[in-house]
């Protein structure tokens, strides 16, 4: 198993990225309020059947990232820069028309919370089947059955009759599966999923992260995983982002970095998670502070405030993403690898 694993993962690095973000940066302006830069210069690849995570604390750019991947971003205030390549074309340089029909056919995406995203007076049918006749051209009575098919693929149990039901006589494990539903409909190329797992128990988690984790390993989708829980994504994605205050802070595969995390933050988000090989009765080690105690990132390290081992020049100087092999790291003062 560990070797098949092994396999695929060296298969997709030997492949063309699908997904090419580059240098992606977002600004929100309002009227008599100084611009807030939300995603600031943000870099990352994926390719066929990889997983990578995007993770943070909520409020570090994960969400506006996905956005302004998909062109859902609004047209005024927001000023969007940078690349994004799906193969040859720049996302950003797409209309609103054309965006309107790659979404759905090559880039799908899973919105955070299934209950505001699907339509409460639209049964989940009618739902699932709209994106077949907008993308595939199908007419309604063909798309049924596949709108079925779609629902028993992701776990739903009887199907058929879940078809004529409306969100709200779901569960909220079911209308997630929904959601995934319509969102693999036209067997997209490149899938986004937003915190597919907030708010559900552990159960429904678990079955909700192998379910993607299927769909990968069998379709060949490039996922991108985004969430603020390292221990959600710990066995299913391949490559992980760490973002602080829009930008990548530490970067690299899965395994070097939960084994030997370099950046304090990284450190931070590792260690407030509950392990069950730890002692009984020891403590978590939280991260100090909330996300708005940062510096900006034009003279300072912006998570100097928070750091556990801030150093002088912490303060006074912008520390640059330093590549090192497929490791990335932002800081001046990282924590010490054990020997």
């Amino acid at each position: 198993m560990t070797e098949t694993i092994q396999n695929s993962q060296r298969t997709s690095n030997d492949q063309q990225p699908l997904l090419s973000v580059r240098d992606l940066r977002v600004t929100f302006q309002r009227s008599g309020e100084k611009p807030f830069v939300a995603v600031d210069g943000v870099s990352f690849d994926v390719r066929p059947g990889q997983t990578v995570g995007l993770v943070g604390e909520s409020g570090c750019g994960k969400s506006v990232t996905s956005l302004a991947i998909m062109g859902l971003l609004p047209q005024r205030g927001v000023k969007v820069e940078g690349e994004v390549f799906y193969g040859d074309t720049d996302l950003l340089k797409q209309s609103a028309d054309q965006m309107r029909d790659r979404r759905g056919r090559d880039l799908g995406m899973i919105f955070q919370d299934p209950l505001s995203s699907l339509n409460p007076v639209v049964p989940i049918g009618v739902q699932v089947t709209e994106v077949l006749e907008r993308h595939r051209g199908l007419s309604r009575k063909a798309a049924v059955p596949l709108a079925k098919d779609m629902l028993d693929k992701v776990g739903i149990p009887d199907a058929q009759r879940r078809l004529k039901d409306y969100p709200h006589q779901l569960s909220g494990g079911m209308r997630q599966r929904a959601l995934i539903a319509m969102a693999l409909a036209c067997a997209p190329k490149v899938l986004i999923a937003d915190e597919p797992t907030t708010a559900l128990d552990v159960t429904i988690q678990a079955q909700i992260l192998a379910l993607l984790k299927e769909l990968v390993e069998d379709s060949g989708t490039a996922l991108v995983m985004i969430t603020h829980d390292l221990g959600v994504v710990a066995g299913l994605v391949d490559r992980i982002n760490v973002l602080y205050a829009g930008r990548i802070v530490e970067r690299g595969d899965r395994h070097p970095l939960f084994a030997e995390p370099r950046h304090p933050y990284t450190h931070g988000l590792l260690g407030s998670i509950p392990r069950l090989d730890g002692e009984r009765g020891s403590k978590l080690t939280p991260i100090p502070g909330s996300v708005s105690d940062n510096l900006p990132w034009a003279s300072a390290c912006a998570f100097a405030p928070r750091c556990s081992q801030p150093i002088d020049v912490c303060v006074e100087k912008t520390p640059e993403l330093v590549e090192d092999g497929p490791r990335a790291l932002r800081c001046h003062n990282p924590v010490e690898v054990s020997r």
